[in-house]
């Protein structure tokens, strides 16, 4: 598949710019309001569509639309090898003018290359570039623009925990006497282990009788949270709530001599092995539930929150499930990744996620807050981690020089996005 597929993008790259056709809709006032209402712009842009906007014009919404891309055969043939994730990396866009409402634009593409495979946080993949211009009826250019795609192969996922739709872990542990002492340690940060009382033994799971000497007295010792794999499944089938297969359920030997059951973490099932050095985390199933867990030895410990505040953000946006779907929308960007939860966690991610359209109009209204009233030139996105429903973007803008900006979006993962825009002040 790789010749092939290197063959092929050389062929597509030979034939220069394509004709891509006159865009579906003339630019109207309804659009724009959709796509300002939607990403919350609070700007009135009067008789011209907002710059970040010029891919939407272009873009086919719903109905399919074949030879609509110079890199539909690329990508065409990458899903049918296996590569059906896709996620975008890249866009660059330089703003020849503003375009009005009532302009009928076409488009023009042509085709970039292919490079890869690449081994990526997603999984190993290939990244796809082309390019696209828009045109006025005068046959002007308006707008021009780099897009870049990777197309990955998803990751099996590895035992991750799918909070119910109310927020609940669907799965809860039975809470006695005889175990109590043990959950009310996981809520400390502690592995507590009974110990017996007269004989001192140590016993999981905990009960209320010593099985050596049967004395009742009983008391515990917190486990130093080190231990090996000493057997392990890998759970595909049937079906547990609140799981998605395949995860592992491993027992586990303590250095203190007993034995306890919990899920490995961290890495992939195949990568789990009978001997392997292991150690305690804690997962936090939701608001009420934290789980003990395995994760392998040699993980990096999460490093502490630094203690000083960071610097209050310029904007910040709260990634709510219907900011992320609504600005999909009115982005006319109907993949299933940025609506369908269950697609999206079946190509690898956690949940739906902001489409690179919708981040253009981010870091283009973070701009704008920097420099009221600025004609913007240029925006180059370049993204980080997904910016997942649920979390908040916090957005960062400095000004490098007089026609300059970098603007940094950060997550709870990180960096979701860093940009740089040019601009020129009006007099």
């Amino acid at each position: 598949m790789h010749d092939e597929l290197l063959a092929l993008a050389d062929r597509l790259a030979a034939r220069g710019e394509q004709d891509g056709g006159p865009c579906p809709d003339a630019v109207n006032p309804a659009m724009i309001r959709n796509w300002t209402q939607a990403l919350g712009d609070p700007r009135d842009w009067d008789d011209v569509a907002p710059p970040a906007m010029i891919q939407v014009w272009s873009m086919p919404g719903l109905v399919e639309q074949k030879g609509g891309s110079v890199a539909e055969e690329p990508l065409r043939l990458l899903d049918a090898h296996g590569y059906t994730g896709v996620v975008a990396t890249n866009c660059e866009q330089t703003y020849d003018r503003y375009v009005k409402v009532g302009e009928r634009l076409s488009s023009r593409m042509r085709f970039g290359g292919v490079t890869g495979p690449k081994k990526t946080a997603m999984g190993e993949g290939y990244f796809v570039t082309w390019y696209q211009s828009w045109y006025d009826e005068a046959g002007e250019r308006v707008a021009e623009m780099l897009f870049r795609v990777l197309k990955f192969q998803p990751r099996k996922r590895t035992g991750g925990n799918v909070p119910s739709k109310g927020g609940k872990y669907p799965l809860r542990p039975a809470v006695g006497p005889d175990t109590r002492f043990f959950w009310d340690g996981v809520d400390a940060g502690e592995l507590r282990v009974q110990k017996c009382g007269a004989c001192g033994a140590l016993r999981h799971p905990p009960g209320p009788m010593c099985p050596k000497c049967h004395a009742t007295e009983r008391g515990y010792v917190v486990a130093g949270g080190r231990g090996t794999v000493h057997s392990y499944v890998v759970h595909h089938h049937p079906p547990v709530p609140g799981r998605t297969p395949p995860f592992v359920v491993a027992v586990v030997e303590l250095e203190e001599g007993v034995r306890i059951v919990g899920n490995v973490i961290g890495c992939p099932p195949e990568d789990v092995r009978v001997g392997m050095p292991v150690r305690l985390t804690f997962e936090r199933m939701d608001d009420e539930l934290t789980l003990p867990q395995w994760t392998p030895a040699d993980t990096p410990e999460p490093e502490p929150a630094p203690a000083e505040q960071a610097p209050p953000a310029d904007l910040e946006i709260e990634l709510t499930p219907t900011f992320v779907i609504a600005t999909a929308l009115a982005t006319r960007d109907f993949t299933p990744v940025h609506h369908d939860t269950a697609l999206a966690r079946a190509q690898g991610t956690r949940d739906i996620f902001v489409n690179i359209l919708t981040t253009m109009g981010v870091v283009q209204r973070a701009a704008l807050d920097a420099v009221p009233g600025a004609t913007l030139e240029t925006i180059a996105v370049r993204l980080g981690v997904p910016a997942y429903a649920g979390d908040t973007l916090r957005l960062h803008t400095d000004r490098v020089d007089g026609r300059t900006l970098r603007v940094r979006g950060a997550v709870s993962l990180g960096d979701h996005v860093t940009a740089t825009v040019t601009f020129r002040e009006d007099a």
